[in-house]
């Protein structure tokens, strides 16, 4: 029929009128609610002839348009008025007859979609299996060119409308379409993620956890390899080696040998594309930063949040639900930064050492944290994790726990932190416990660059930026320029250091070049910082500093370049004073103390007169502010090809050179290569908190089959256990070397001198132990 279609058209007519008899028979069966045993449903022979003529006159529809025009609405409506009443096996063979005609564009995807999810939800297992892989390969084949959207959007209608249904079985199934579609990345937009998101206000619990779950778990199904490129042309033969693309293999494709033997040769470089294509994407996925969730597009998060947050308050769903819905309400406040008061009083009831799932809450607390919340709303949250969980009489894990769990809160809202709390958690670094120790010493590692100041001395290390504080609530950076031309200024003024620093010898900091400025302003600043004096700050370990000026110094004069040394020393001394006047520390200034602190140093050095302390406190702060316009106007004398606010080509090259390597030292640091910074408050909303490693380092305790389990690991190399006696009864091999010498051959007078000799040490023998009863038989 095929290859003759005007030859069998009668035949067709035959079989179609055959067809179009039994439809109305089925039909007619349906409509009277037939359920006789001997009726035709239930007979198997009539069931398959029927089945058997459907899917004949799909494959020949094609070659007779005129004739079975009518065929696919009959197949449809057949379907959706008798489906339930059907046979399995013959419902299967209708609906892949109905398959066929769609594959061969005979039946648009958007009239039957309707009825491919209702066959979904009949208790058909492989009806179902068939139905759903139709729908999904059905709309990924519209879309496999280009995103086809007037298309889309009828069959998204239809979708979205079936999950809105009370029905539990429509929804599920739509819901689970719309998820497979979407981790496919075919329906890949903001209506279907916030189609997904809206999915956990349904009002069926299963709905709610399907919803939920698909959420919590799209970063592990991101990680998994795409189904969709598994099921692709490339990944069906892997082990056959790949065409190379080269200039000589795609002018053979189009230029050399017969039309078959071409085809053959440009379809294996287009596999080939494909392939190059599919790898240069997935290691983009893996290696760029590109952070995607479907909560990310939701177009209302804030109250998608507070809505979801009011029916966990009032749901009586097991513990397993609510600790979902609090997880998903926790990504979403850090992913989008919302302010949601009351979600951390909520948590607080749960935050005990004693809790199930104790680390995933915390986890969920930690993601709930950002530079936008206030710190008075976390603050009970904080102190009730470190009064709970970081006490001397809490297990070490618990400890560890919790001094991770404090360490991730300071990271995204270090103004919790106060000095006296943190030189408390600090002194557990000497814990005997790893988990502890390592805890204790991140935490210090954090400070060290978030805020140095609040770590004792010994603790603060070098430190990247001694005077770094933590932002302000609400303090943000505005960017007011063309973005990374601070990279290129930053460049330019390391440049110029490096000229300034081979100029006036090894000192090659900012401010030398700002000390050895020739202008009469500039001059008369550091007259005003300096005095008349050259002083000397002299810090002790101790952190108390006493000033001191020398005799011997006054008279030397080795240049400009010891004069600006000593400016620049003096310079620090009137800062580092100033801001431990303002903060009030307990720094001593008696003279008597420092006498006795300095002893024989006043042979050499005279000490200075403190009496106006407060006078030189404001020089002090008058001169920091004459350093400040200093540096204002050095900053400002920038040639005029870069004030103008043109850049020009090179700049941009350069700025792109720059940024690669800034990129560069990032993925160093990524792998533990190079010194991790503290990442921006947006790195952090995006990243997700492991509860995994909230318990690095800690020792779980094992059950008792997981030590047997171990015990019986370790043996399994080593040999049965045998008593010694009975390993030298087993021994196999030669003789010891005490029965060699029995069979050793001797000379005669060398064997009557051995007897001798044993005889004589006998007597010795017995001489030496006394007249003791050796056991002597009593008879003979």
């Amino acid at each position: 029929m095929k290859s003759d279609p005007e030859g069998y058209e009668s035949e067709l007519v035959l079989v179609y009128n055959q067809f179009k008899s039994s439809l109305e028979l089925f039909q007619q069966q349906a409509a009277l609610s037939f359920t006789s045993i001997t009726g035709i449903t239930t007979d198997p022979a009539v069931a398959k002839d029927l089945g058997d003529r459907a899917m004949l006159l799909a494959h020949v529809t094609p070659f007779y348009p005129q004739h079975l025009a009518d065929f696919p609405k009959q197949l449809s409506h057949f379907l959706a008025s008798s489906a339930c009443s059907l046979p399995s096996s013959l419902r299967c063979h209708i609906v892949q007859s109905l398959i066929l005609l769609a594959n061969r564009k005979m039946v648009d995807i958007g009239d039957t979609l309707a009825l491919f999810m209702e066959l979904q939800t009949m208790g058909d297992r492989a009806l179902r299996k068939l139905a759903f892989s139709h729908v999904v390969h059905s709309i990924r084949r519209m879309n496999q060119k280009h995103k086809n959207e007037v298309k889309n959007r009828p069959l998204q209608n239809i979708l979205f409308s079936l999950l809105q249904q009370e029905d539990e079985a429509k929804a599920k199934r739509s819901l689970i379409t719309l998820c497979e579609l979407h981790r496919r990345r075919v329906w890949f937009d903001d209506r279907t993620a916030d189609a997904i998101c809206t999915a956990c206000f349904h009002s069926s619990s299963r709905i709610m956890i399907a919803a939920l779950s698909f959420l919590l778990d799209y970063e592990k199904i991101q990680d998994d390899d795409d189904s969709d490129a598994l099921s692709s042309e490339d990944d069906l033969s892997p082990q056959v080696p790949r065409a190379v693309l080269c200039k000589e293999a795609v002018y053979k494709a189009h230029h050399k040998g017969t039309v078959s033997s071409k085809k053959k040769k440009q379809a294996k470089i287009q596999r080939a594309i494909r392939s190059m294509k599919r790898q240069q994407r997935l290691s983009s996925e893996k290696t760029t930063s590109n952070y995607y969730s479907p909560l990310s597009h939701l177009r209302d998060a804030q109250g998608f949040a507070e809505k979801l947050f009011s029916r966990l308050q009032t749901c009586n769903e097991r513990f397993e639900v609510k600790m979902m819905m609090l997880k998903v309400i926790a990504r979403t406040i850090g992913l989008h930064r919302l302010i949601l008061l009351n979600f951390y009083r909520f948590l607080e009831k749960y935050v005990q050492p004693h809790q199930r799932d104790i680390t995933n809450l915390l986890a969920a607390a930690v993601q709930a944290c950002h530079d936008m919340v206030p710190p008075d709303a976390v603050e009970s949250l904080f102190k009730q994790i470190v009064n709970l969980f970081v006490h001397d009489r809490s297990r070490p894990e618990v400890i560890a726990v919790g001094l991770n769990v404090i360490r991730e809160i300071c990271l995204r809202m270090p103004l919790l932190m106060t000095e006296d709390l943190l030189q408390d958690l600090v002194l557990y670094k000497k814990s005997h416990e790893k988990a502890v120790s390592v805890a204790a010493r991140s935490l210090i590692t954090l400070f060290r660059e978030v805020c140095p100041s609040l770590l004792v001395k010994k603790d603060r290390g070098r430190p990247t930026d001694p005077k770094a504080r933590p932002k302000a609530y609400g303090e943000v950076d505005v960017i007011s320029n063309v973005p990374g031309v601070e990279l290129l200024q930053n460049d330019e003024n390391n440049a110029v250091s490096d000229t300034d620093g081979s100029t006036f010898g090894d000192s090659g900091h900012d401010s030398d070049g700002i000390a050895a400025a020739s202008d009469g302003e500039e001059n008369w600043l550091c007259n005003d910082i300096i005095g008349s004096e050259d002083d000397e700050l002299e810090e002790s370990d101790d952190g108390e500093s006493s000033i001191y000026y020398d005799d011997s110094d006054v008279g030397s004069n080795d240049g400009d370049e010891e004069e600006n040394e000593e400016e620049e020393e003096h310079m620090k001394a009137v800062e580092e004073n100033v801001h431990e006047g303002m903060n009030g520390s307990d720094k001593t200034n008696d003279p008597d103390i420092r006498d006795s602190k300095t002893g024989g140093s006043e042979s050499n050095a005279k000490k200075r007169n403190l009496s106006d302390f407060d006078g030189q406190l404001l020089a002090a702060d008058t001169s920091l502010r004459a350093l400040k316009r200093l540096a204002g106007v050095t900053m400002g004398c920038i040639p005029s090809e870069s004030t103008d606010g043109i850049l020009s080509n090179e700049d941009f090259r350069r700025i792109k050179e720059l940024k690669a390597k800034k990129e560069a030292k990032m993925a160093l640091a990524q792998h533990g290569l190079l010194r991790k910074g503290v990442p921006s408050s947006d790195q952090l909303s995006v990243k997700r908190v492991d509860p995994a490693k909230l318990e690095a380092h800690v020792r779980k305790r094992l059950s008792k089959e997981e030590r047997l389990a171990l015990v019986r690991e370790g043996r399994e190399e080593r040999g049965k256990f045998q008593a010694r006696t009975a390993v030298k009864q087993k021994k196999t091999g030669g003789l010891s070397n005490r029965q060699k010498e029995h069979k050793k051959a001797m000379p005669l007078a060398a064997k009557k001198a051995k007897v001798v000799r044993s005889r004589q040490e006998k007597k010795k023998k017995q001489q030496r132990s006394g007249k003791q009863f050796r056991g002597k038989k009593a008879w003979k």
